[in-house]
């Protein structure tokens, strides 16, 4: 089995691969692939913005297992995805340690093993859990369109529709779909794992989740307090951060962040925070906002700020971007231009993970719109973080509205 380890946004670096494994490689589209020109049977990787470990199966190559590492600490890195996850949630005295670690998936893992067996110390949390189905005995309501339209006037079997008190529910489910998800994955700690399939066999009587269908919905409660870290980052398994599927005949199984995602998540729910204190709405994704008069063009900017009547105040974009000798990227304030300019707002505010380029603020000729670039270092404690973040709400709020 060959393992390639990269360093996100790191140089392109050659490794000897050969064709068949290196084509595996570019077909993934997880990290940028092509032959190296100077050294024969070598191939130049180089990692994107996403970070995690994925297990390639190449027909006739065997299994390639690829690990990228994030630039920033994992503890931060994982502090980020915490806030975005549930900014009110203050760590215990039993917060996972995640420092020992330096790659993402066996922290990961540690980290959800360690939620799930805070979960499950006093058994498994119960609930009611809706059923349809056809019976020939009557329980709970009957579904009298359904009997008709099935059973054309028969008495029996009778649809029906009850809720119904066990472990069989969408919160168990989940935990159980996502343990079952991380035993899959390669480079999961030995000792993990073993408690991993100890917790999954407590899971064992609940029904699985159905691959490719939306996960059920679950929704926070003092009764399933206890749960909502594991649920947290069990969904975080399950939704989007993972990749399982077929590349033609090329398999990928594996668990991956985009730094993109979790930088602009982060960005835009403490700012929502922030923010709160003075009034107004905050939107993070906005909808319903058009560049042209004929709502013909959608633009969708990362955080738009509203004022109690409705008007917009503020808009801000997150760019988690790879380190650039030249500073922000052009292309960025064309961007928010056309947001400034769809918004009617005169100011626009980018945030980057800070690199070369430090704040920086642009008046547009001809437009009396000025853009602001603001560079957001993740190097540093979790409360300096969340005071940048405070200082450039205070600046958000301190617009004046026309």
């Amino acid at each position: 089995m060959t393992t390639i380890h990269l360093v996100e946004h790191a140089p392109p670096v050659p490794r000897p691969l050969s064709d068949v494994v290196g084509r595996a490689l570019a077909a993934s589209r997880i990290v940028d692939a092509a032959p190296d020109p100077y050294l024969p049977g070598h191939w130049r990787l180089r990692a994107g913005s996403k970070v995690g470990a994925v297990a390639l199966t190449v027909p006739g190559a065997g299994t390639v297992t690829l690990r990228i590492t994030p630039k920033v600490p994992i503890a931060r890195l994982f502090f980020l995805l915490g806030y975005a996850l549930s900014p009110h949630t203050i760590p215990d005295d039993g917060a996972v340690d995640v420092a020992e670690h330096t790659e993402v998936l066996p922290a990961f893992a540690h980290a959800f093993e360690r939620q799930l067996a805070r979960a499950l110390t006093q058994g498994l949390v119960q609930g009611y859990r809706t059923t349809e189905e056809s019976a020939f005995v009557v329980r709970g309501r009957i579904r009298e369109a359904d009997q008709i339209r099935r059973h054309f006037g028969a008495a029996v079997p009778v649809e029906i529709v009850y809720d119904e008190y066990s472990t069989d529910i969408a919160e168990n489910r989940i935990l159980s779909a996502a343990t079952e998800r991380l035993l899959r994955l390669p480079g999961v700690p030995g000792n993990v794992r073993r408690r991993l399939a100890h917790h999954r066999s407590r899971l064992a009587d609940v029904t699985p989740l159905v691959r490719g269908h939306a996960l059920p919905v679950w929704r926070p409660t003092r009764l399933n307090a206890r749960y909502h870290g594991a649920l947290r980052l069990a969904e975080t398994v399950l939704r989007g951060a993972s990749a399982e599927h077929d590349e033609g005949q090329l398999r990928i199984d594996g668990f991956l962040f985009d730094m993109n995602k979790l930088f602009e998540d982060f960005v835009c729910t403490a700012l929502r925070e922030a923010l709160a204190q003075h009034g107004g709405r905050a939107e993070l994704q906005a909808r319903g906002i058009h560049l042209d008069r004929d709502d013909a063009v959608r633009i969708r900017p990362d955080f738009v700020w509203y004022a109690d009547d409705g008007r917009p105040r503020a808009v801000v974009d997150a760019k988690y971007k790879a380190e650039k000798q030249e500073g922000f990227p052009d292309a960025d304030l064309y961007q928010m231009l056309a947001y400034c300019t769809a918004l009617g707002l005169p100011d626009g505010h980018l945030v980057y993970a800070k690199g070369n380029a430090s704040y920086a603020a642009h008046r547009i000729r001809n437009a009396g719109i000025t853009i602001q670039q603001h560079a957001l270092d993740l190097d540093q404690p979790p409360g300096s973080l969340l005071d940048e973040i405070r200082d450039l709400a205070e600046r958000l709020a301190a617009t004046t509205l026309v």
